[in-house]
């Protein structure tokens, strides 16, 4: 993009406003602010302009405040109050500790008015500009700033995003599709864990499909955005416009994730009957590695490995792992403990004091990396016992992946 033809013709660029749609609301609860150059009667993204880092810094800073400035005189004219996102390089805006950012908040918005404003920042902050912009926002948040933080994808730095605590995390859904589902299921997971424990809402952007809507509600997202919903325009739309269509959507998804949580919990309520049927025909008799050997028997096409713990998490008992057709004995497995293992010592405690069996989620094995679900169910009160369910086995029952 010409750098010196923007600059001479300022008033050929403008601010478009993408909607973002609430899950709670089923309505539009804010716009991101975008700027765009009007060429030959098209509008084109000022984004490669924005990223390019050959374009010199004060030029990106006049032209990223040339759009704000209009956009923002544009939603007072609007009159209605929603959420309004405003994209900032976290790096630009250090050279001058964001001090022209809040004089433009300033001039548009009363302090009361501030907690409108969401600053979204892309994932590119230098580590020499981490501790002093963790100062800026702190002081932005004392006005009522919201912080976002952009773009959240494969090489999110986790540990960046717990120190700048963002009121929202915006998740880009390309990955999704670049990386397919079971990669960025793992990327999303930590995501997800992490916006809990710091108290943020999921944003999920660049939403192209139904899939991907379904997808970002399933997976907790609170806020969404994308041309599946709404192209970013030069005007603002009605903000109910796509209720009835969320409000279909969004019983589409309820039937189908009900049905695949229903079908579950049958799953574990008849893993909990077949174990006690044959506890009751096979007392317990003989070493752990026979009586897993029988039990294995009996959960061939269901089962690769089988071992018993107690209840502090120590293996009781060799593996009895299937594997090349046969079922074999993994002696070296003996005495090591699990209970460093996630949700470990809580499923003990919940087996123990319901007496029955559950059944995990989904998650990758170590050792084999293969997608799986653990059955666990307790033998007495000191033991556990561990059923690992094969991949073919939930594929072949496909409510279970």
């Amino acid at each position: 993009m010409d750098t010196e033809k923007i600059l001479k013709n300022l008033d050929r660029v403008t601010p478009f406003f993408q909607p973002i749609f609430s899950a709670d609301q089923h309505q539009v609860i804010g716009y991101e602010i975008l700027g765009r150059y009007e060429e030959q009667s098209e509008y084109k993204s000022l984004g490669p302009f924005f990223h390019d880092s050959a374009v010199p810094e004060e030029y990106r800073v006049e032209v990223d405040n040339y759009v704000l400035e209009i956009a923002l005189e544009r939603i007072k004219d609007y009159g209605e109050d929603f959420l309004i996102f405003i994209n900032r390089d976290p790096n630009l805006l250090m050279l001058d500790h964001g001090e022209e950012f809040m004089e433009i908040l300033h001039r548009h918005f009363q302090p009361e008015e501030m907690h409108r404003i969401v600053l979204e920042l892309s994932d590119t902050i230098s580590p020499e500009n981490l501790d002093p912009l963790q100062h800026v926002l702190a002081y932005f948040k004392t006005y009522g700033i919201k912080i976002a933080l952009d773009h959240l994808g494969q090489d999110t730095q986790l540990d960046r995003i717990a120190q700048i605590s963002p009121n929202i995390l915006k998740v880009n859904l390309d990955q999704l599709r670049i990386s397919g589902g079971d990669a960025y299921q793992v990327i999303l997971f930590s995501l997800s864990m992490l916006a809990r424990k710091i108290g943020a809402n999921l944003l999920f952007e660049n939403i192209e499909s139904e899939y991907q809507l379904r997808f970002a509600w399933k997976n907790g997202g609170r806020y969404y955005q994308g041309y599946f919903l709404a192209k970013p325009e030069g005007e603002f739309i009605n903000k109910d416009l796509l209720r009835e269509k969320f409000h279909q959507e969004c019983q589409s998804f309820i039937s189908l994730e009900t049905k695949k949580l229903e079908a579950v919990y049958q799953k574990t309520l008849q893993f909990n009957e077949n174990m006690q049927n044959f506890l009751k025909q096979h007392k317990r008799a003989g070493s752990h590695e026979e009586f897993l050997g029988v039990l294995a028997k009996k959960l061939d096409s269901i089962c690769f490995r089988l071992y018993i713990c107690d209840e502090e998490g120590y293996q009781k008992s060799p593996n009895i792992l299937h594997k090349d057709g046969q079922w074999i004995v993994q002696p070296s497995y003996m005495n090591k403990n699990w209970s460093w293992r996630p949700y470990f010592l809580e499923n003990i405690v919940k087996m123990r004091n319901e007496k029955k069996g559950r059944l995990s989620d989904l998650y990758s094995d170590i050792e084999t990396g293969e997608t799986i679900r653990t059955f666990s169910y307790p033998l007495n009160n000191k033991e556990y016992i561990f059923c690992d369910l094969s991949y073919s086995y939930l594929y072949e029952n496909e409510a279970l992946l």
